[in-house]
């Protein structure tokens, strides 16, 4: 028998442990972070933004003294709204701004678009017919003026 070297086992090293994570982690994480908080920072300021236009229309309409005066205001808010999806909409007539409206949107009815139409200039206006108006017209109002 010879006496020589005695052969170890080889032995491994032990795996690294999961904590402190590697930079790359870090980075993944900081970058999630970031994403996560402008997330929230722009659905907080989308919010405020339908809360201001909402209080816009609301304190527009509610300032006019008269129910035709209401759809006056009405109608101009609606081309303000309008002016900035389609800005030759301000320049329509008559016909042709109750045919925008008939292609823009869905939401305004045949009663609402002949209550546009010549509402303004009535002596007198059916104070229910205004207050579906005001509905209607307000959500057209909100979906032109936050779309960008």
């Amino acid at each position: 028998m010879a006496t020589g070297l005695v052969l170890r086992d080889i032995h491994q090293p032990q795996a690294p442990g999961w904590w402190p994570p590697a930079p790359g982690w870090w980075l993944l994480a900081a970058v999630l972070l970031a994403l996560v908080a402008a997330g929230l920072w722009w659905r907080r300021r989308a919010g405020r933004r339908r809360l201001q236009m909402q209080a816009l229309f609301d304190d527009a309409v509610a300032a006019a003294p008269t129910a035709a005066a209401q759809v006056a205001a009405i109608s101009e808010l609606l081309r303000r709204a309008a002016r900035q999806r389609e800005p030759h909409a301000a320049a329509l007539a008559e016909a042709e701004w109750i045919g925008f409206l008939q292609q823009a949107t869905t939401e305004l009815g045949p009663e609402s678009l002949g209550l546009l139409r010549d509402g303004g200039y009535r002596r007198e206006v059916d104070a229910d017919a205004v207050a579906r108006l005001r509905g209607e017209a307000r959500a057209v109002f909100l979906a032109w003026s936050l779309r960008r």
